[in-house]
């Protein structure tokens, strides 16, 4: 076969091909744990220790994060709203979170449940006081069944309407992530708004589409309500 870029007048062509494969070939990812090549929808796992989240191939995400190998634990894909979740306006103060989204999750490390918002300088602890999660809890019995350290509860109540998830850790990180990169000056600027919209707006598309019966406690978990306007 002829090569092209010794051909004078396909020259530009075999060079713009090759600036196409150098700018494609970062978006490629592969299991960090073996290196195969990763489809664009692949599993992810929660390193327990540091907390860090690694890409895996299927075969490696079942072999890593089996009993006989602790380290890693696979983080689910599973996501739910919860549409009747019981939480008010005094609850949600009581728990001293400095803003409207945030996240919780039981880590076996520290043995209780941790709660995190999303900031500029990415995820941070909030203190959480546990008989006021506890009460929580009591009236929102499907947050007992969440998986430690791999599923939390994710809060949006940064709309009129507030939403609830028990979403995969990951999601929780790449919100953090979104609203890192896309914060400008002291209140955000409106892109990171935009963004944050658009978060979520992905997360009730990918939410199953026929409601499920509620549950003996009395909660249903299912479709997606719309939010409303945003808070002050």
């Amino acid at each position: 076969m002829r090569d092209s870029s010794n051909t004078p007048e396909l020259a530009p062509l075999a060079t713009l091909r090759q600036y196409v494969r150098q700018r494609r070939a970062p978006e490629a990812e592969f299991c960090e744990l073996c290196g195969t090549a990763l489809a664009p929808d692949h599993q992810h796992l929660l390193e327990l220790g540091k907390r860090n989240i690694a890409c895996a191939c299927d075969a490696c995400a079942l072999l890593f994060s089996s009993q006989a190998a602790p380290r890693y634990r696979r983080i689910p894909r599973q996501l739910r709203i919860l549409r009747d979740f019981a939480l008010e306006d005094q609850q949600w103060e009581s728990l001293l979170i400095p803003i409207s989204l945030a996240f919780f999750f039981h880590s076996s490390s520290a043995g209780r449940v941790l709660a995190y918002y999303p900031s500029p300088a990415g995820a941070t602890e909030s203190l959480l006081d546990l008989e006021y999660w506890d009460t929580i809890v009591e009236r929102n019995p499907v947050l007992k069944r969440m998986e430690p350290d791999v599923e939390a509860l994710l809060v949006n109540r940064v709309g009129k309407l507030p939403e609830y998830y028990i979403a995969p850790i990951d999601h929780c990180y790449r919100l953090v992530g979104v609203i890192r990169k896309n914060w400008r000056g002291f209140s955000g600027g409106a892109e990171v708004w935009k963004q944050i919209d658009l978060f979520f707006a992905a997360l009730k598309q990918a939410c199953p589409k026929a409601p499920a019966a509620p549950s003996h406690s009395g909660e249903s978990v299912s479709g997606c309500a719309s939010s409303g306007e945003r808070r002050a």
